[in-house]
Order: structure tokens, then C-alpha cells, then sequence
């Protein structure tokens, strides 16, 4: 995912990703707007024809004239392929028989020409429908993903927030991880979760998951009444998945839900299910929230009963940042596991400022990738969120008038 706006969400993808992307590659082919792909072709006829001119006797390299349609198939459109098809041809022909008492190259020759021409433009009929079902599997999974992970506007339900979500596979797009904000009327609610496994049966978890949440964030009073209600959706999905014989029927996830009560600023309730505790952030430095983790989501049936909720003391300055499995087991070279907490310590010790929502969240981005050298084991996620500082009028700031 491309970065979006601080504040709004950084999502982001593995970076080899973009080496194998089609949309990349076009628009490495274009300056100000306007298509280039047709001059390396084009350059390289030229080439060829004045090289031929300058060769003597039998050595000629004028049959080489054939591998001009094949760059244009690997970098031009159909039409364009077909068109240095023809040009191929046309020069050929013209300039073989411009010496007519020297050694020509000859009909042989030509056919050869002919024949690359019209294979060219085959195989680039099939590379223009190749990357045309990519970009559409493409807008595929971008729709699986807006579902998943939806646009979070600006200061949403009284929170400022930040999100960047990395996928392990440097071709997916989408997968497990999952966050989501729900306001209600009873306060705002935080979900943030990572799904078992990979595919496309973790995509369907987590939308499933997020579903439940959407609605439980709304409508229940308490949060322990959402919590249950996602536990019990999970159980559903699983006995669904089990019933159309799948074998991901033991699927699982981990999360963090929180709830930022409508009639308090200083606290937040919280409930962990086998996930990190979230971690507090701000200019007083890093503490991880006094959190026991629960147990997963989908393990009901071994701690029956409703899930706690713990309220614990929040600052209004400290940013809460909920990390998954991506970033806590992300190893360098040697093994070593990336010290999150050690990290952020001593960047908000220098700079205070690291604890705004979409500044932490690109810390951990960026030290989560150089700490692995881009080589992600898992999907990667961060979601920081906190309480929406009440907004400055430009005309009290500063003593400036307005």
C-alpha cells in the first residue's frame, strides 16, 4: 500500500514488491506524462542501419534488425510491436538492397525478420493480457483490502491515529492483520488483531472478526460485551469453515481491544487475547499497560465465561501503539530479535515529538525494516492512537489576531 497522510494511516507494503509491479514498471517509461517506451526500439533500428552502413563485405549485421519488434514486445503495446514489426521490414529491405553490387543478406534473412516481427507481436499480446489481469486481480485484492482495513478518517470518534501495514509476501497486498476504530455512544473503540496463518482464509477471518467488532463497538455498552460477541463470532466462523470441510478450522487470532469510555479522558479500558500488551508513549517515556493476556480469539472452551476488561490510567499526552507479531519477532542477521521498547525509549528521550501518532508508527516501519533488512517473516502491522488534542484557534496562538 502506498503511504497515506499523517494522522490518516501509513499503509505500506514490502519493498521488493514494487520491483515486480506493473504499474512501477509503466511509469518508469514515462517522463512528464508521456509515454518513452517506443525509443529504445527506435534507437536500436537506428543503430543497427548505421552500423550496417559502416560494415563491408560479408560481415553485415543487418539481420540483427530483428530484435527491434523484440524489445517493442517487452516494453510497447501491441500496436506499437506490430508497427517496428513492419518498420523492421521496411528498413530491412531498403537498406539491404542500397548496394546492389555489395553482399546482400538476402531473402533468407528477411524471412527471419518476418517471422521474429510477427512472434514479437504475439508474445506481446500476451504479456499486454498477462498485465492486464494482474491490475485487475490487483484492484481485487485493493477492495478485499479497503473492506479490511477501510480509510479511517481524520480525528475519528475523538482519536488521532496512525496505521502502516507491511506484507511478508513481496506479492500479496493483503492479509491477517487487521485494526479498525468504531465510535458509538458509548465511547470509542480501538480493535487491533492478527489472524493465524496467511491466505486468503486469514482475509476472510479477519473481515469476518472486523464485522463483529463494527457493530459490537456500536451498539454494546460494556466491553467485555464485545469481546464476547467477537469470541462467539469466531467460534461461528470456525464451526462454518468446519462444516464446508476446510482445514483451517482450528484458526485463531490474537488482538487487542480498547475502549476509550465517552465520559472520561484520563483512562482507557482494555482487553488483551493472547496478543503485546499495548505500549504508552509519550514525553514521560515508554511503559508497557499493566495487561494480562488472555487468551485467543477462538479458545473459549478452554477459559469459559466473559472476558475482563481492566481500566487502566492514560495521559493525555501518551500515544497507544499496538504492534503484531511482525515487528516483536522481526531478527537481524545474527538472530536477535528487534527491541521495540529499548528503541523507542531512547528516541523519545531525544525527541519527544516520536510519541505523535504517524511519526511512531513510521519509527517502527522504518526500524522494523532495517533491523531485518527488508526480509519481513510475518505480516507486519502498527496502529498508534490517541485522544484528539483539542484544536488550537489561530487567532489565540501566538497572540496573533485573526
Amino acid at each position: 500500500m502506498t503511504p497515506g497522510s499523517a494522522g490518516h494511516g501509513l499503509h505500506g507494503r514490502h519493498p521488493r514488491a514494487g520491483r515486480r509491479d506493473v504499474v512501477h514498471r509503466h511509469e518508469m517509461l514515462h517522463i512528464r506524462g508521456r509515454s518513452v517506451a517506443w525509443v529504445p526500439p527506435l534507437l536500436l533500428l537506428v543503430a543497427i542501419a548505421v552500423a550496417d552502413y559502416n560494415t563491408t563485405g560479408e560481415f553485415r549485421i543487418l539481420s540483427w534488425i530483428v530484435l527491434v519488434p523484440g524489445i517493442a514486445a517487452a516494453i510497447c503495446g501491441v500496436w506499437g510491436t506490430a508497427l517496428y514489426a513492419v518498420l523492421a521490414m521496411v528498413v530491412y529491405s531498403v537498406v539491404d538492397s542500397a548496394w546492389p553490387h555489395q553482399f546482400q543478406a538476402g531473402l533468407p534473412d528477411f524471412i527471419l525478420v518476418a517471422a521474429g516481427g510477427v512472434l514479437a507481436t504475439l508474445a506481446c499480446a500476451v504479456r499486454v493480457r498477462g498485465e492486464h489481469r494482474a491490475l485487475h486481480m490487483r484492484d481485487v485484492t485493493d477492495t478485499i483490502r479497503s473492506t479490511v482495513l477501510r480509510p479511517l478518517p481524520k480525528r475519528w470518534g475523538g482519536l488521532e491515529h496512525a496505521g502502516i501495514y507491511l506484507t511478508a509476501d513481496a506479492d500479496a497486498r493483503v492479509g491477517g492483520d487487521f485494526y479498525d476504530i468504531q465510535p458509538g455512544p458509548h465511547g470509542t473503540r480501538v480493535f487491533v488483531g492478527d489472524v493465524q496463518g496467511k491466505g486468503l482464509g486469514a482475509v476472510e477471518t479477519a473481515a469476518v472478526l472486523l464485522g463483529a467488532f463494527r457493530e459490537g463497538g456500536y451498539h454494546d455498552a460494556d466491553l467485555s460485551s464485545v469481546a464476547d460477541r467477537l469470541e462467539t463470532r469466531m467460534l461461528r466462523h470456525r464451526e462454518y469453515t468446519t462444516a464446508l470441510g476446510r482445514n483451517d478450522g482450528d484458526r485463531f487470532a490474537t488482538a487487542v481491544l480498547l475502549g476509550f469510555p465517552a465520559d472520561r479522558r484520563d483512562v482507557v479500558d482494555v482487553i488483551v487475547f493472547g496478543h503485546e500488551p499495548p505500549m504508552a508513549v509519550g514525553p514521560a517515556g515508554v511503559r508497557m499497560l499493566p495487561v494480562t493476556g488472555g487468551l485467543p480469539l477462538g479458545y473459549r472452551d478452554l477459559a469459559p465465561g466473559v472476558p475482563y476488561s481492566r481500566r487502566v490510567p492514560l495521559a493525555t499526552d501518551e500515544t497507544l501503539l499496538v504492534v503484531t507479531d511482525g515487528v516483536t519477532e522481526a531478527r537481524d542477521a545474527d538472530g536477535r530479535f528487534y527491541r521495540l521498547a529499548e528503541q523507542l525509549t531512547r528516541a523519545v528521550s531525544a525527541d519527544p515529538r516520536i510519541a505523535a501518532p504517524a511519526r511512531l508508527v513510521a519509527f517502527v516501519r522504518d526500524g522494523t525494516l532495517r533491523h531485518c533488512e527488508g526480509h519481513l517473516a510475518d505480516d507486519t502491522t502498527a496502529f498508534a492512537v490517541r485522544r484528539a488534542l483539542p484544536a488550537v484557534r489561530e487567532g489565540h496562538e501566538g497572540g496573533r489576531s485573526p
